[in-house]
């Protein structure tokens, strides 16, 4: 069973970020350049929340205000749900479902590794069923001998 750790040597570790201060229209922006959906708050060199694109559409137009003067941390998330990184991740699928999110920070102990999505984990868990399926036709081939 593939842990997060071993996901995120594949995948990749780059986490973005953004202060809780910035504007929710600097947040945008740099959600477009770097083509990602989820911003780690970081303040003071450690983590206060995540923003995520769900959370701008539905909270900045819902408080009259606009994004060039509203701040990250009006509208980020501050109980923010992780995994540590030696977790499987089918426990990353399970908790990502049954919380409704679809970025999980990935820390292990107190230091942030990582920033995974729903769809870096299904591709993963599809990736080890394939492969397992490939191991059990090989063995009922007889393709081992």
């Amino acid at each position: 069973m593939t842990t997060v750790r071993e996901m995120l040597r594949k995948k990749g570790s780059q986490v973005f970020s953004i202060a809780p201060d910035a504007t929710v229209y600097d947040a945008l922006r740099m959600l477009a350049q770097h083509n990602t959906g989820a911003l780690m708050v970081v303040g003071k060199g450690k983590v206060e929340g995540i923003l995520t694109e769900r959370d701008i559409v539905r909270k900045v137009e819902l408080s009259g205000k606009t994004s060039k003067e509203m701040q990250v941390s009006e509208i980020m998330t501050s109980k923010v749900a992780y995994v540590e990184a030696s977790q499987p991740l089918e426990d990353c699928m399970a908790l990502m479902i049954d919380k409704g999110i679809r970025h999980l920070p990935v820390f292990d102990g107190t230091e942030l590794l990582g920033l995974i999505s729903i769809r870096d984990v299904v591709k993963e868990v599809i990736d080890d069923h394939k492969g397992m399926i490939r191991q059990l036709e090989h063995y009922i081939t007889g393709g081992g001998r």
